[in-house]
């Protein structure tokens, strides 16, 4: 089980860094206007990406157990949730590119309490410091 956790968990973590590299690289390419953000491997890199960090996931959670783990856990998946969300307003969906970078910049701090919250497996995350 150790080396099993240890390569998923090392796996997760590398591709949620990917991850969020990716966002914000594909995030300033929208900004500027570059063609880049039309590139195949910009469109295909993330969903291989973030199907890695999934699957790792559920793995993860296969061996810790989720029920132990629910409220951290299940502060994650909601900060998930309103990240994605934000992400796709920031690259897509977003009528300004003013209203895309605030999108962006809400998105990149949602990640951020996301990692908090799987650093201190405290549902509150970075937040804990102002409660």
């Amino acid at each position: 089980m150790g080396d099993t956790f240890l390569t998923l968990r090392t796996l997760h973590m590398t591709c949620a860094g990917l991850a969020i590299a990716g966002f914000v690289l594909r995030w300033i390419w929208m900004l500027t206007g570059s063609r880049l953000l039309h590139t195949r491997p910009a469109k295909v890199l993330p969903h291989i990406i973030d199907t890695l960090l999934l699957l790792s996931a559920i793995g993860l959670v296969a061996i810790i157990g989720f029920f132990a783990n629910a409220a951290w856990l299940g502060a994650k998946i909601a900060g998930l949730a309103v990240y994605v969300v934000l992400g796709t307003l920031a690259l897509k969906r977003g009528r300004t590119k003013g209203a895309r970078a605030v999108y962006g910049v809400l998105a990149i701090v949602v990640f951020a309490y996301i990692a908090s919250v799987a650093h201190s497996h405290d549902p509150l995350g970075f937040l804990r410091a102002w409660v």
